[in-house]
């Protein structure tokens, strides 16, 4: 067979897992990656041997990435060595009570009988009920959803009760576990799609299902290391990655896309596929319509400080503490205004368990805020950023004791909406992509072989499945299983 060339805009992870994939096949693989580095959003930053993970600090649902590298005929412990977590994270609550989360079914109902009493029968429902989701949605999720004719399939049909129409996955929760504090534990998770748990679809009923049912997992050195050894992986397959080589534009021939161009070169291509932000690659590298991207819905932003620290604190490996007012907080950041001080923010300590992120007997403290996307406007000026540090400090104080952190710091860099936008190509800054909303999701999402163009195909968060890492790789799974189709060769 002649050898098909596949270009692929970018080394994140879902171009990874179509390279692996299609160089396994056969396919003539090149990636252009605009870093020195791979992985995106999920590359790292080193400050002074202070290690940090750009954007994911743990991963879920590690059956999709083990099966992606066995299908390459590979095995992922060859390549990373996986930290299960057990207490998964400690939820510090908006009255400061404090939730410590398990895997271990014994332990977690015991912990929510302790904090929210007669809770525990409703763990045993929400097992029973959400794995049953969980098989439904599973299949249609992993299907490449192209024709929306499938939505007359049995599958689909005899899955519609688990989309749960018309409720939020608040409303879903509040069957299991009444109290509202109580149901933040296992609604908060709608913020790894950049969504309120009172706007998101109920069947996201699955993301906690999938944390408690499969766990979380560190990987040794960060969750970049995954992208690093993709990327490994890949070009042991014979994938060519080009470093520090940005694409220009896609070319095209009467919406026909016939590669790429890069600074110096034109290179033709069979197929494209874009790893690229998918609002920034319709904007910046295509003809696509303007007002279409206008009128989708994208995710929240996130404000982020990576910090260095000269001592070790005791902390958890991760760490979601609610604002006070939470409800308040989350409107706030989807109605396009900053909250003064009662901040919701997430904190990663993982120096305990992999003392390779920073210096000896130091911390590399990774803190998110989640915060509106540039549609909101704000001017993220040094004076603004002052600002939003100072708050995130002192919740740090307030809320988890750390008195004298500021005292602490060697290094720090800050992230915000305007830099993922203009140093990571992230369309308005919207960190976790376009909305998860009905109207976005499936057949109404963008498609993986993209049907505003011929001969293009998206990966990454913007298309089908949606965000997050394991739905990330599964993008590129898809697209690999839709370019063999195209040219006959059994995946």
């Amino acid at each position: 067979m002649d050898r098909k060339k596949i270009s692929i805009i970018g080394a994140g992870p879902g171009g990874l897992a179509a390279a692996m994939l299609l160089a396994k096949k056969g396919f003539a693989v090149e990636i252009f990656e605009k870093r020195e580095q791979p992985g995106g959003r999920t590359s790292e930053i080193n400050l002074q041997g202070f290690r940090f993970d750009v954007g994911p600090t743990f991963y879920m649902m590690k059956f999709v990435l083990d099966e992606i590298f066995e299908h390459c005929g590979k095995n992922s412990a060859d390549y990373l060595d996986f930290i299960r977590l057990d207490p998964m994270y400690d939820l510090i609550l908006p009255d400061d009570r404090k939730v410590t989360v398990y895997e271990d079914k014994e332990k977690m109902r015991a912990e929510l009988e302790k904090v929210f009493p007669q809770t525990g029968a409703g763990l045993d429902l929400f097992y029973q009920r959400e794995s049953r989701r969980f098989k439904a949605l599973m299949p249609i999720l992993q299907a490449d959803n192209q024709n929306p004719l499938d939505a007359l399939r049995w599958r689909f049909i005899k899955a519609l009760p688990y989309f749960s129409l018309g409720r939020s996955v608040f409303d879903e929760m509040g069957r299991y576990f009444p109290p509202e504090f109580a149901r933040l534990v296992f609604t908060f998770q709608s913020k790894y799609l950049g969504m309120s748990p009172w706007q998101c679809p109920g069947a996201f009923g699955l993301v906690p299902f999938v944390e408690h049912e499969y766990g979380v997992y560190h990987v040794k050195g960060g969750l970049s290391e995954i992208s690093r050894q993709m990327a490994r992986a890949a070009e042991e397959l014979g994938v060519k990655i080009h470093y520090q080589t940005p694409v220009k534009k896609i070319l095209f021939n009467n919406k026909i896309a016939t590669g790429l161009e890069s600074a110096d070169r034109q290179i033709n291509s069979d197929a494209v596929i874009t790893n690229a932000d998918f609002g920034y690659a319709m904007d910046k590298l295509a003809d696509y319509p303007k007002e279409k991207l206008k009128r989708q819905k994208l995710s929240c932003s996130i404000f982020m400080w990576y910090v260095g620290l000269n001592k070790q604190y005791k902390l958890p490996h991760n760490t979601i503490v609610f604002a006070k007012n939470y409800r308040q907080n989350v409107q706030d950041i989807f109605g396009g205004q900053l909250t003064d001080q009662d901040i919701s923010f997430y904190v990663r300590d993982h120096t305990q368990c992999d003392p390779s992120l920073a210096p000896a007997g130091k911390t590399a403290l990774y803190v998110l805020v989640p915060v509106p996307n540039c549609r909101a406007q704000i001017k993220w000026t040094k004076a603004q950023q002052q600002k939003m540090r100072a708050v995130i400090i002192s919740g740090l104080k307030q809320r988890l004791g750390l008195n004298d952190i500021e005292d602490q710091i060697a290094v720090e860099q800050i992230n915000t909406p305007e830099t993922w936008q203009n140093e990571y190509n992230v369309y308005q800054g919207a960190v976790f992509n376009l909305g998860h909303n009905l109207s976005q999701m499936l057949w109404f999402r963008p498609h993986n072989r993209f049907d505003y163009y011929q001969n293009l195909y998206l990966v990454g968060g913007g298309t089908h499945p949606g965000s997050g890492l394991p739905t990330i790789y599964e993008s590129g799974r898809i697209t690999a299983k839709l370019i063999c189709k195209k040219y006959g060769i059994k995946f």
